[in-house]
């Protein structure tokens, strides 16, 4: 061991949080499927980790130094009468956890397939894998799903009781059970590589979220070849993270799609993002992840054609709208149908979208302004950006908002972001 000063031993605690989260969850709930208490007990043993490192060392394995402080907490809890630990030696030796030094399994794809069981309220699966395995926040998940807080915690605590007082199997389903729970586990994936690209995460860091998705997407393509949409989500993740280098300027300044740099774009993820799109295609069902991944195979058809195919992209986003009628998919759907000159349909699509739901979306109000701009409407594009600017918690992607507002009030009009 180590002695490292407070702040680095702070440090280290949160990187093996971040990284290891979800496992660690798995490890422990797989006691007593009480994934509230395991959660508990892993809080614990992360503080207990800020006040022991700093004075006796930071651990060889700081992942098995914290499952068995939780575990110890998790006991401790038994014979006050509030679990139950009989088959625990069993679990340890089987899970291969009797030495604090040995290497963690990952059971997170085992944990995401409980989440999504059938006994568990749809509306609460995706996002109890959300904060179960993959470690977010319940104000986080509530404003991928544009919900308040407070309803989206107290959804996930009756999914989390739920799984408890039913006592669902901690294992994977078997095949034939697998694709009815397939969906939630996707979209889970999904949500979190768009938490970690919306906050310019690292892909190639091992504990980025971007990384962590794209890693879970290829661990569920090979687990079920047969099912197309595992590839099509692995083809999409791939296709945008491909454009990462291409995002910023050399001064770290934001750059939207249409101005990006062709050559910067990683061509070894989008020939393995076409090949996935294609393997996914031969199957024939076609599905959302594969109806997103050939969106994003459109646009990187522009570099080579000169243009971007709108025609293509209308129809894809048809096709996407019809399987999941989500608001991304329909603000996607009202500028592609902006730029290719209707912008009157566009402002009708966004302006039905135009509820509680969207009022603090900052997409909707970024493509409210573009499709106003482009009706020659100028006030209004301004005022829709001065929101979506209040909206935006990135500096580089603010200031690029900003610029844009400066155009359009220079009697200008700034350029699709």
């Amino acid at each position: 061991m180590t002695a490292p000063a407070a702040g680095e031993a702070a440090r280290i605690a949160e990187q093996a949080a971040r990284a290891s989260y979800g496992k660690l969850v798995a490890i422990l709930a797989l006691r007593d499927r009480d994934i509230a208490a395991a959660e508990d007990a892993l809080s614990e043993a992360l503080l207990a980790a800020l006040t022991v490192w700093p004075r006796r060392g930071v651990p060889d394995n700081p992942d098995a130094w914290l499952v068995t402080a939780a575990r110890n907490r998790m006991k401790n809890a038994a014979r006050a009468g509030r679990v139950q630990r009989a088959a625990a030696p069993e679990i340890e030796r089987r899970l291969g956890f009797a030495d604090p030094g040995a290497a963690l399994p990952d059971d997170r794809l085992r944990l995401m397939f409980v989440c999504a069981h059938p006994a568990i309220d749809p509306a609460a699966r995706t996002p109890l894998i959300l904060q179960t395995v993959l470690g977010l926040d319940a104000g986080r998940i509530a404003r991928a799903f544009l919900t308040e807080p407070a309803a989206m915690s107290q959804r996930l605590v009756r999914a989390k009781l739920r799984i408890r007082d039913a006592g669902l199997r901690f294992a994977l389903p078997e095949p034939e059970e697998m694709p009815a729970r397939l969906d939630a586990v996707l979209d889970a994936i999904y949500a979190v590589f768009g938490q970690g690209w919306d906050g310019w995460d690292h892909p190639a860091a091992p504990d980025a979220l971007t990384g962590e998705a794209i890693f879970l997407a290829r661990l569920i393509a090979a687990l079920m070849p047969g099912e197309p949409e595992p590839q099509g989500l692995l083809a999409l993740m791939l296709y945008c993270t491909a454009r990462r280098a291409a995002r910023r300027d050399g001064d770290g300044g934001f750059v939207p799609l249409d101005r990006q740099d062709a050559r910067l774009w990683d061509r070894s993820m989008i020939i393995e993002a076409e090949g996935l799109l294609g393997a996914a295609a031969r199957a024939g069902r076609f599905g959302r992840f594969q109806c997103e991944a050939a969106i994003q195979s459109v646009h990187v058809q522009r570099p080579l054609t000169g243009r971007l195919n709108l025609a293509a992209l209308r129809t894809l986003y048809d096709l996407l709208v019809r399987h999941t009628d989500s608001i991304g998919a329909r603000i996607g759907r009202a500028v592609v149908m902006a730029d290719a000159g209707e912008v009157d349909a566009a402002a009708a699509e966004l302006g039905a979208l135009g509820d509680k739901r969207v009022a603090r979306h900052q997409p909707w109000w970024v493509a409210r302004s573009h499709v106003a701009a482009l009706a020659g409407r100028p006030a209004e594009a301004a005022a829709a950006l001065e929101t979506a600017i209040g909206l935006t918690d990135d500096p580089a992607l603010r200031a690029h908002l900003m610029a844009r507002l400066a155009a359009l009030r220079d009697g200008t009009r700034g350029g699709r972001g």
